[in-house]
């Protein structure tokens, strides 16, 4: 999404109890639109089986975006100066905690024309549908919001949108052939500034390795793969006959889960080397914060002991896949939380209501 224009608001289809009270603060309209992007990311997880985008993703990368925030808080404002104003930094918080919430609030994949493939998205088409339907729901209520007269500071400015738009394209990620892992070029784009915000967001979407360790990461690994592979799901309820009744199909699976295995490596020593240069237009003093206390596990030891526990070799077996991403205890939750009876309605996606959490083991 190139502009910041607003579209015809008259042509949506937006519920009236959502827009029933017109905010008159921007706190209560950043409540506001994260109650509207909240209830759309529920029917994408719903209807999409999405097993690693759901609620849980989203609290944890607020939580993360937020002590981040923090950690950085002191030093923004000494560099911003004379407008270091404590209401634009409350301003600046609740922008950050609706581009946590929103940035992956629609997610598109590329239609599927062959069975037991991974599916994928496309660079940033997610991204550019969620800030084109987040601003449709930010020009209806400035538009309420004008027709009563209410303050200007209660709208969403162009600043904001502006602020809004570069943080979730800021998480949009690309893969680099020669790494084998994906990073956030809007990170290393030098002609287009970021605003600290908007880093934060990037680094906080990605940030479980750095912030929360080796299990935190193991697991969004698992729960991505899932995500990706929903048609694993049924097959691996009964894995233990399927060398003999489908080798073919066997060796597939085996075969995703192993790129998934080496991926995890190759990711987690990409972070290690990127890290640097992705914090380097934060305040001067606010680096030594973030690498010694926020990313306390991006380092050389936590790289190894991922290196040293995932199981890359080319004969390995499907099993010891299976248990290295405890894929049996995920889909079991898979099945309990979505009251799931039989294979089908995972193969066809039926009967998949709120996935919005997974019980951690």
């Amino acid at each position: 999404m190139s502009s910041l224009n607003y579209p015809n608001f008259q042509s949506q289809d937006h519920s009236e109890e959502n827009l029933e009270r017109i905010p008159t603060t921007f706190a209560s309209a950043i409540a506001r639109l994260k109650n509207f992007a909240l209830e759309e990311f529920d029917r994408e997880i719903a209807q999409k089986q999405l097993y690693y985008h759901t609620r849980e993703h989203i609290n944890n990368v607020q939580h993360r975006a937020n002590i981040i925030f923090q950690a950085i808080r002191p030093y923004w404002e000494t560099s911003l100066k004379d407008n270091a104003t404590p209401d634009y930094m409350a301003r600046m918080q609740l922008l950050l905690d609706i581009c946590a919430t929103a940035h992956d609030m629609l997610q598109l994949f590329v239609p599927e024309t062959q069975p037991h493939k991974s599916r994928r998205r496309e660079m940033g088409v997610s991204e550019a549908a969620t800030i084109e339907k987040l601003f449709e729901y930010i020009n209806i209520l400035n538009q309420q919001q004008c027709e009563q007269n209410l303050n200007s500071l209660a709208r969403f400015s162009d600043a904001d949108l502006l602020i809004i738009q570069d943080a979730i394209e800021a998480t949009i990620c690309i893969y680099e052939p020669s790494e084998q892992a994906i990073y956030q070029p809007a990170l290393y784009d030098s002609s287009k500034p970021l605003s600290p915000l908007a880093i934060i967001i990037a680094l906080a979407d990605i940030g479980a390795l750095g912030m929360e360790g080796v299990a935190a990461y193991e697991r969004e690994g698992s729960l991505l793969f899932l995500e990706e592979n929903p048609d694993v799901i049924p097959i691996l309820l009964n894995h233990k006959t399927l060398a003999s009744e489908n080798p073919e199909l066997y060796e597939n699976i085996r075969q995703r889960l192993l790129r998934r295995a080496r991926f995890q490596i190759s990711f987690a020593k990409s972070r290690l080397t990127r890290y640097a240069r992705e914090i380097e237009h934060l305040p001067a003093d606010a680096i030594e914060v973030l690498t010694y206390q926020v990313f306390q596990y991006l380092n050389p030891t936590t790289i190894q002991e991922i290196d040293s526990r995932t199981p890359t070799a080319e004969d390995t077996p499907l099993e010891a896949l299976i248990t290295f991403f405890k894929l049996e205890h995920y889909i079991s939750s898979i099945i309990e939380k979505t009251g799931v009876e039989n294979e089908l309605t995972i193969i066809c996606g039926q009967n998949v209501q709120n996935i919005l959490d997974i019980p951690r083991e």
